[in-house]
């Protein structure tokens, strides 16, 4: 089993930045893709970024490609979600998820067997 917590959450303002913190413990973190996901009041849950194993490849949902970085840190068992930017669409709780790396990072949140708690990002116009 992996446990994830997420930190880093918030209330800003429109424009501002965030750093989300994904620690994991558990099984070797290196081993698993990591992925950040949101879900919003009333929407369906959405693909914000994913990670590949070693770091090398990164995916970003469209509305947030250019404005968010995704990152992870093996030796420190940690993932994160550079946020710059924000709208007050980013509005949402976000969740850490993982998956074992003998799968390419997707999209579809079934796919991810490991979840954290979620941490709110409130984004005020």
């Amino acid at each position: 089993q992996v446990q994830l917590v997420e930190s880093g959450g918030g209330l800003v303002q429109a424009g501002a930045s965030l750093r989300l913190s994904c620690s994991a413990s558990g099984r070797t973190f290196s081993e698993y893709n990591i992925a950040w996901f949101r879900q919003a009041p009333g929407l369906e849950q959405e693909f914000v970024a994913g990670i590949n194993t070693a770091g090398g490849r990164t995916y970003y949902g469209d509305s947030v490609k250019g404005r968010f970085t995704i990152s992870r840190d093996n030796a420190k068992d940690t993932g994160y979600l550079q946020m710059n930017s924000l709208k007050p669409e980013d509005t949402a709780i976000y969740y850490c998820a993982a998956q074992h790396g003998a799968i390419t990072v997707t999209t579809t949140p079934q796919w991810y067997a490991y979840w954290g708690q979620g941490t709110q990002v409130t984004v005020s116009s």
